[in-house]
This record gives C-alpha cells, sequence and structure tokens, in this order.
C-alpha cells in the first residue's frame, strides 16, 4: 500500500482506511430513480466494496495504474467495472450505455471543484451525487446566501442540485493523513433543472459579480452597461453574497432584457 501511497500523492489524493466511514458514504446516495454508480478514485476499494453490497451496476474509475490492478486483483463481482481513465477528460457519454448514473468518491483535493463543474455539465444524466472534499470546499459548495463562504461554487451547484453538508471526517482516517479536516456532501438534483434565462449568461453574471464580492451588484456588473432605468433597480444595490440563487435567476432575466431593448 505505502507504493500506492506515493503514488498518489501528487494526484492530491488521502486513502482513507476507516471502515465505519467508508460504509457511511457508501450509503450516502439514494438510487432513487437509477442503478448505476461512478466512482470516481477508488484507491485501495475501501469504499468500492460497500458500493458493490448495494446491488447496483458500478464503474471503479481511477488515474493511477497501480490502483486499477489492485482492483483488479481484488474485485471479481459481476456488477463492478474497473477503468483507467481520467474523469475530467473521459467521454461521460460513453458510461452506462446513456443510462442515468450517480457519482461518487474520496475526491482528490487538487481536482475536486473541477469534478462538480462537470457534474454540473451532464446534469441530464447525474440525478444524484455524493463524495468527500476537503472541508471548506463542501461547505462553500452548500453554503447559503449571507455566508461569508457563499460564492461562485454555491450559486453554480444550487441553481441545479439540492446541496446538503453530510459529515465532517477528521485526518487521522486517512493515510497519508492530510493537513485538513474533509467534508462529505450530496446534491440531489432538482426536478426542474433548466433556467428560466440564458444559461450562459447567468454563468457569466454570477463569476463577475463575485469577482469583486464586496462591490455593489451596481459597480461590479458595470461592464454590462446597465440602462440608467435597470440602474435604479433595487438589487443592483445588494452585494452578490446577500442573492438567493432564484434572485441571480431573476437578475440575469432583467440583464437579458435589458440588453434586447437597448439594441431594439
Amino acid at each position: 500500500m505505502e507504493k500506492n501511497v506515493r503514488a498518489k500523492k501528487h494526484l492530491g489524493q488521502h486513502f482513507l482506511k476507516d471502515e465505519t466511514i467508508a460504509k457511511k458514504i457508501g450509503n450516502t446516495l439514494h438510487l432513487n430513480g437509477y442503478t448505476n454508480v461512478l466512482e470516481i478514485g477508488p484507491g485501495m476499494g475501501v469504499l468500492t466494496k460497500y458500493l458493490i453490497e448495494r446491488n447496483i451496476e458500478v464503474i471503479a474509475m481511477d488515474l493511477d495504474s497501480e490502483s486499477v490492478a489492485y482492483l483488479e486483483a481484488h474485485f471479481k463481482e459481476p456488477n463492478i467495472t474497473i477503468i483507467e481513465a481520467d474523469f475530467l477528460k473521459t467521454d461521460l457519454s460513453s458510461l452506462f450505455s446513456g443510462a442515468p448514473f450517480g457519482i461518487t468518491g474520496n475526491f482528490p483535493y487538487n481536482i475536486s471543484t473541477q469534478i462538480v463543474f462537470k457534474t454540473l455539465e451532464h446534469r441530464h444524466r447525474i440525478p444524484e451525487f455524493s463524495g468527500m472534499f476537503q472541508k471548506e470546499v463542501a461547505q462553500r459548495i452548500c453554503a447559503k446566501e449571507g455566508n461569508k463562504v457563499y460564492g461562485i461554487l454555491s450559486v453554480l451547484t444550487q441553481a441545479f442540485y439540492d446541496a446538503e453538508y453530510l459529515f465532517t471526517v477528521p485526518p487521522g482516517v486517512f493515510q497519508p493523513p492530510p493537513k485538513v479536516d474533509s467534508g462529505v456532501l450530496r446534491l440531489v438534483r432538482k426536478d426542474n433543472y433548466t433556467l428560466a434565462c440564458n444559461e450562459q449568461l447567468f454563468f457569466t453574471v454570477v463569476k463577475i459579480a463575485f469577482q469583486q464580492r464586496r462591490k455593489t451588484l451596481r459597480n461590479s456588473l458595470k461592464s454590462f452597461q446597465l440602462s440608467n432605468k435597470l440602474k435604479e433597480d433595487a438589487i443592483f444595490g445588494q452585494r452578490p453574497e446577500q442573492l438567493t440563487v432564484a434572485q441571480f435567476i431573476e437578475l440575469t432575466q432583467k440583464l437579458e432584457k435589458d440588453a434586447i431593448s437597448n439594441n431594439s
């Protein structure tokens, strides 16, 4: 195992060694309406064994060839497929024959937010998502408006998923132990996961607004060349951290209408 630990350090991954916590993570997915699960970064399979007990189809995907070899040697069950691949570079349409699937895992810290953003891009296939992050990242994803860590990741994720912070995991249950606590969360896709506004514009508005989070929206969104009438709208007197996801959608709608009016 030590050889695998050394190999994985550059990937930002820490091996979970606590069976109780592994089982808890393995049970975080509700599996409502789907029976396929992709595990990202299975490592030595401590979480994998609890997933395959749930009578579902599992794909265990790892970038590390030694981990893949270990998994292939130790997991012979008919309901698991082991793949050596990079999730961020994988064509997800090739998985599970186009059927919906959940995602879970003990995610490498250095790519965890990228995993979330790719999940959002493919949300039509992914009704549920759970897993372990660096604690502050998990808290940021689940934060509500008014919280000091509420930001881009919070709004973009919660536009499409209901986010719930489940529990904290201390460093001592990993090999090697990280220097920070970890946090486990669950995302459940909303019934209506399309936006009532231009989605690309919504992403742009959220990102620009939080790049200058201490400024009011009237100042941070100056690049949109707001009409004088729109500048007086009360929503522009607020800071981005004060707005709910629904208000960000409303804000995007206002900007769309204003742009059309200015160009007509």
